[in-house]
């Protein structure tokens, strides 16, 4: 296993990004410290060939341009400080009530006009016997998107000889506030030789949040025999949805401790993609609305280019008291941890 780490581009600010590549002997990752994100993962096929396999860009200045940002999906970043949606972007917290950027419909999403995925955060190679990874670092000042608290954050990448891919989140504040952390990586196995519609998805979940207008009513609805029943293999285009998946299912992970909570595959190439986490919730995107971009003159992307498999909280955790809780308080730490095992069959 080997990182290494070179000059990625230069933000509007004159600020540098750096390009973090993890590597063993079957995959590669590449990770920059502008938004945690991760911009490429090569992996092979059943035939040998080794192919990025999530949407992402060579160049920084992709991620910066105004192309890019006018219809933002997200590729491979980290959200926060709120994954997800905050109905009319409304919070209250002890009592104070906190009137966030509304920029999803009527809603707040993703932490706001510039959540975590446009920060640059201070990074520090690690390097081990049994991985190698980078450590992330951010400092959220209070008052940030409007939300309360100097919350610190760490996003540690980890890569082993297992092919696993490790997130660790950690967070803490001064003042009590809303956490609620994820990686927006969409993954597509052909290597965008296809949509992702053919891809299989199976969940551990029975039940999602029931949803009205993507904001949670507060009920838990059982899945079983209706278009999100993934309790086997099933393709992400069976169901016949016109805009596919953008839904919250809930993984019955109460206790917080590193579970299975499914598996993507496609068939062609033999790969596939096991999700761990210790979250109670994933939101699927199938990526309807991810643009159609021009790259070095190349049409790439578009609807169903990917999809994000997103192990975070519910949304609107914030607004409804019966969900697991997003509330961090001072002294106390947030602690979660996903991982993703990359398998060539």
């Amino acid at each position: 296993m080997k990182i290494t780490s070179t000059t990625f581009g230069q933000l509007h600010d004159g600020s540098s990004a750096e390009l973090f590549t993890l590597s063993n002997d079957t995959v590669t990752i590449k990770i920059t410290n502008y938004g945690a994100i991760i911009t490429a993962i090569d992996m092979p096929n059943k035939n040998g060939s080794i192919e990025n396999v999530v949407c992402g860009f060579d160049k920084l200045e992709t991620y910066i341009s105004e192309e890019y940002l006018g219809s933002y999906p997200y590729f491979g970043a980290i959200i926060g400080r709120f994954g997800n949606r905050i109905a009319k972007g409304h919070l209250e917290i002890e009592g104070k009530n906190y009137e966030m950027a509304i920029n999803n419909g009527p809603n707040h999403l993703h932490g706001g006009l510039v959540g975590f995925d446009r920060k640059l955060f201070t990074a520090e190679i690690i390097e081990n016997d049994n991985e190698v990874g980078v450590k992330l670092s951010y400092l959220s000042p209070d008052g940030e998107e409007n939300y309360p608290g100097n919350l610190k954050v760490t996003c540690i990448y980890t890569l082993n000889e297992d092919s696993e891919l490790g997130i660790q989140y950690y967070a803490e504040t001064d003042k009590t506030t809303v956490v609620n952390l994820t990686n927006h990586t969409y993954f597509n196995l052909s290597a965008q030789k296809e949509n992702i519609l053919n891809h299989e998805l199976e969940l551990s979940a029975t039940k999602m949040t029931e949803m009205i207008e993507q904001i949670p009513t507060g009920k838990i609805k059982p899945v079983v025999g209706t278009a999100y029943d993934f309790s086997s293999p099933r393709k992400l285009g069976a169901a016949g949805l016109e805009m596919g998946y953008d839904d919250n299912f809930v993984l019955d992970n109460q206790d917080g401790e590193l579970e299975l909570a499914g598996c993507l595959s496609e068939a062609k190439s033999g790969r596939k993609v096991e999700v761990y986490t210790t979250q109670p919730g994933m939101q699927v995107y199938t990526g309807y609305w991810n643009p159609e971009l021009l790259i070095d003159g190349q049409k790439k992307f578009g609807s169903y280019s990917g999809i994000a498999l997103e192990t975070q909280h519910y949304p609107d955790s914030v607004n409804q008291p019966k969900f697991p809780t997003t509330l961090l308080k001072p002294g106390e730490k947030y602690d979660q941890k996903t991982v993703y095992k990359f398998i060539t069959e």
